[in-house]
């Protein structure tokens, strides 16, 4: 081979290496930028929320995603619908009359056995608590169900998954602000064992990371936990 064709074979291969260098580094840019969309919610009209005004003094910027499980067995045939109007009217009620004193949902946002996420209190304001933290900071997600004694459904894991991700995007939330109810109150249990269990292990972290980066996590929640609960929590009809 002359010298003149083998110099023509090393410039196109450097050109090849080149552009495949360039197409890599460009995919990994895109991969750090790529923007994670809003799941989809169903808004405080939509469900027909009817709040009380919360006091200007109550705003706070987010800086923490803390999640909750509700506590309370879910049964079958409950509605979703029915279920954040009554919160709120409970909360609402003054705590002589067996409510809370609350203007709003304790919490942002809420997720149904079949994934549904329902918008709670607008998320400027810091949510409420029955236990002992600084709430101030916190974005309250509150997932139905009592993960104690049901087993948290594959669509509810997904749900708060992506909810999460898009909220650390938006906010700038850091993984090690992101946690459970108990994480940051000594005096519960909750969210539940069968779902902490994903938090305590990383792969909920693991699984948020992948939304981050563009990516569509399979999310399999394994067997029931050793003294755990084993029935599923119920969808809505």
């Amino acid at each position: 081979m002359s010298t003149k064709m083998m110099m023509g074979t090393l410039c196109f291969g450097l050109m090849l290496w080149g552009c495949t260098s360039q197409s890599v580094a460009e995919e990994d840019v895109a991969k750090t930028q790529s923007t994670i969309e809003k799941p989809v919610t169903i808004t405080a009209e939509q469900w027909g929320s009817d709040p009380l005004p919360i006091p200007e003094d109550r705003k706070h910027t987010p800086k923490f995603i803390t999640i909750h499980h509700a506590g309370v067995d879910w049964k079958a045939g409950n509605d979703p619908y029915e279920k954040i109007r009554n919160l709120q009217s409970w909360g609402k009620k003054t705590v002589e009359d067996g409510g809370k004193d609350w203007p709003d949902l304790p919490y942002h946002f809420l997720i149904s056995p079949d994934g549904r996420i329902f918008e709670g209190r607008p998320i400027e304001y810091e949510p409420e608590t029955n236990t002992n933290y600084d709430v101030h900071g916190h974005i309250g997600v509150q997932i139905w169900g009592n993960f104690q004694s049901q087993r948290i459904s594959p669509s509810q894991v997904d749900s708060v998954v992506h909810l999460t991700a898009w909220l650390s995007q938006e906010y700038g939330v850091e993984d090690a602000s992101i946690g459970g109810h108990r994480d940051v109150a000594k005096d519960t249990s909750c969210p539940g064992a069968d779902f902490y269990r994903y938090l305590e292990d990383g792969q909920f972290l693991g699984w948020v990371n992948q939304v981050r980066d563009g990516e569509s996590p399979t999310i399999d929640l394994g067997e029931p936990l050793e003294g755990g609960p084993t029935e599923m929590i119920p969808l809505p009809e």
